[in-house]
């Protein structure tokens, strides 16, 4: 046997069994990053809020990315991003984390934002001359549960919504939570309030040592965060400017309020914006001018106004005869006020009644000048107490207006006379505050020449007839043209008058020279078989359509109305409607009622026709006053221009009420002129070389007219 030492050999694979050295370890595995979202956070409303996720690590060292979700649909990236939240609330912050080997970690934390402090608000209260001592001021915001306004009852659903907190102000009643004025009247609600993005605020002030005494300031949009302070006098100027402003959406001074749809929201925010026009929120002195030197302000009517409130909030020797006149309806039968506020609504409802007995309270004592002594004096009106602005300026030279979505009004400046050559050449857009949109000469170009009829589509496009062009133009609503350079010209159209858009956005245009009725779509080409011609057409010159999408035409040579299908076959037989009848007689105006109810009125018959959707007629004597344009209200009352003013007739009494015979500021009667009202319950005419504006006297109603046939829905609130 051989002797002497063993090797063993011993392969790798069985180096650790032979009991010699080790086997390297596996490569480790890479671990995830660590998220830290840092916080918890607090900030305000409007305030930019850093976020730091610099706490987050990763086990390797490894490079990461953040990305964020800050909880309101916002989203951020980079370790220490900033973001700003809208509103105040508690939201839920996440961070995710990614390092470089594809990993992800999440992870939490909250945002706790305060609403914003209120814009500082103080001001004066004075009754005429005098600070009012221990007046309750109350702030309001108007709902949106539920309509207030002329006829409609108080109710909690549509009871202003109070802004103040009693455990805040330390005092309340049973209107509200309120703070106290001071020995100067003076009183300040800064930190007391808190009110949110689109609410309109108003002040109401009570009391004083006189319950009778209530005054009211508009102040308007809830003011966004970082505002100016407001200094507001509340006294019987700033008082009649919110209630002429708001009147369309209030029932007492307690019950402002509209529903909550966007076109009545638009409504009512004009409308408050309204009361900056009539009277200064910061001295409480009535304007002369509106603010944007655009618009005449009856002055000495609104402080003839106030002077009747005055009347009783000063000495309280006029509540009793000033409280019985002023009613809820404007009759001995309707609810008497309690407080001047309430009073001065329901003049704003009602402003041709008790004219001669508010005067009278009035010239007692005048405080504020200049004002009148008698009705002979009243600028701006002989027969009751309408608040009319009249605008000049921006190129207007008196034609047809139209509203649209927003509230802006639209006026055609067709030259005088209407003849190719000397016609008119634009167009004018207003604000609803009557600042020019359009510039200082109106919109121009796209084969504008002699407009002289124009209504507005779902999409906020003004279509305006030519009828020196024999075309059509259209524009956005910022002027924009969209009908090329020279317009549309298809279709027959001739000496192309009034136009109307139905639910499927196609436009209808009466041809008066070519007795028949032209039909575009929308995109501006005619419809096959367009123009329509038959049924009595003889020098068509209005143009409505109903819910159910039929057209009515007017025909001013024939006395008859012309009723069409949305096809365009006639439905009226060949003579039209009370054709050869005493019914019409140079019909001029047509408008529709929410039950597809025809109005006409006759230019020289001194009547408003109605004619039902089976052709019946029916008359109403206007009193010689010979009406032209119509125009329906959110409340389903008929509203027409005539040769001495404007009236309204109640088709549910079948009564008319002739109300006031209006001036232009100049001496002349503002008559004969367009109509149209706008979501706010304001009328707007367009005259001779200026649009007329009446504060607040009819109830809101949808804008454009071809909303309200798309959804039928004419005749109604927003």
């Amino acid at each position: 046997m051989r002797s002497g030492p063993v090797v063993v050999v011993c392969s790798l694979l069985l180096l650790a069994s032979c009991g010699g050295g080790s086997s390297p370890s596996p490569p480790p595995s890479v671990k995830p990053p660590v998220a830290n979202a840092g916080g918890p956070y607090t900030a305000t409303a409007g305030t930019a809020v850093s976020f730091s996720g610099a706490a987050s690590t990763d086990p390797q060292g490894e490079m990461l990315t953040y990305a964020w979700n800050f909880g309101d649909n916002g989203t951020g990236t980079g370790v220490s991003p900033t973001h700003t939240y809208a509103t105040a609330g508690t939201y839920t912050v996440t961070l995710t984390v990614t390092n470089t080997s594809n990993l992800t970690a999440t992870a939490t934390s909250t945002a706790t934002i305060a609403a914003p402090p209120p814009v500082a608000l103080t001001g004066l209260v004075y009754g005429g001359l005098s600070p009012i001592v221990g007046a309750h001021v109350y702030l309001f915001a108007a709902n949106t549960t539920g309509y207030g306004g002329a006829g409609i009852a108080a109710s909690s659903s549509n009871a202003s919504v109070s802004l103040l907190s009693a455990s805040e102000t330390g005092t309340s009643d049973s209107v509200g939570a309120y703070v106290a004025t001071g020995s100067n009247g003076g009183f300040s609600l800064t930190g007391d309030y808190s009110c949110t993005n689109g609410q309109q605020l108003y002040l109401y002030a009570l009391g004083g040592g006189n319950a009778a005494a209530g005054l009211m300031a508009a102040i308007g949009s809830c003011p966004a965060s970082g505002a100016n302070a407001i200094t507001v006098t509340v006294n019987e100027v700033t008082t009649i400017a919110a209630a002429y402003a708001f009147a369309g959406f209030a029932t007492d001074a307690t019950h402002v309020s509209s529903s909550g749809t966007a076109l009545a929201q638009v409504g009512i925010a004009n409308a408050f914006a309204n009361a900056a026009n009539l009277a200064s929120l910061t001295t409480g002195a009535a304007l002369a001018t509106t603010p944007a030197g655009t618009g005449t302000v009856p002055q000495t009517e609104i402080n003839t106004l106030a002077n009747i409130l005055a009347s009783c909030v000063n000495a309280g020797t006029w509540c009793s005869t000033l409280l019985s006149t002023a009613t809820s309806d404007g009759t001995a039968k309707g609810t008497k006020p309690t407080d001047t506020a309430t009073a001065a609504i329901n003049i704003a409802h009602y402003p041709g009644e008790n004219y001669p007995t508010l005067i009278s309270i009035s010239s007692s004592a005048p405080i504020f000048s200049p004002t009148i002594t008698s009705g002979g004096d009243l600028q701006g009106s002989t027969y009751g107490f309408s608040i009319i602005l009249v605008f000049t300026g921006g190129g207007l030279t008196g034609g047809r207006v139209a509203i649209d979505g927003l509230g802006n009004v639209w006026a055609l400046n067709p030259g005088f006379p209407l003849t190719p050559g000397e016609a008119g050449t634009t167009v004018t857009e207003l604000s609803s505050s009557g600042s020019f949109l359009s510039g200082a000469n109106g919109y121009t170009g796209g084969g504008l020449n002699g407009p002289v009829g124009i209504a507005i589509d779902a999409s906020g496009n003004a279509w305006i007839t030519n009828e020196a062009g024999n075309s059509v133009t259209v524009l956005s609503g910022t002027g924009s043209i969209l009908s090329g350079t020279n317009g549309y010209t298809g279709g027959g159209l001739s000496d192309p008058d009034d136009i109307a858009i139905d639910g499927s956005g196609n436009a209808w245009i009466a041809n008066y020279s070519g007795n028949s009725v032209t039909r575009l779509f929308s995109t501006g080409s005619p419809v096959s078989g367009s123009p329509y011609t038959g049924g009595d057409l003889s020098a068509p010159m209005h143009v409505a359509i109903d819910s159910t999408g039929n057209v009515w035409v007017a025909n001013y040579a024939s006395n008859s109305v012309t009723e069409f299908n949305n096809s365009g076959t006639i439905l009226s037989g060949a003579n039209g409607y009370a054709s050869g009848g005493n019914y019409l007689y140079q019909p001029n105006g047509i408008a529709i009622d929410g039950s597809g109810n025809a109005w006409v009125s006759n230019l020289n018959q001194n009547e408003v026709t109605k004619i039902s959707s089976s052709g019946i007629a029916n008359e109403y004597s206007e009193a010689g006053a010979a009406p032209v344009a119509l125009a329906f209200d959110g409340s389903g009352n008929l509203w027409d221009s005539s040769s001495w003013g404007i009236s309204v007739l109640f088709p549910s009494t079948f009564t008319i009420s002739s109300l006031w015979a209006a001036y232009n500021g100049s001496g002349s009667v503002i008559a004969n002129c367009s109509l149209a009202i706008d979501g706010s319950g304001n009328i707007w005419e367009g005259c001779n070389h200026y649009v007329a504006e009446f504060i607040g006297a009819a109830t809101p109603v949808i804008t454009p007219l071809s909303a309200g046939v798309k959804n039928n829905t004419l005749g109604t609130r927003p």
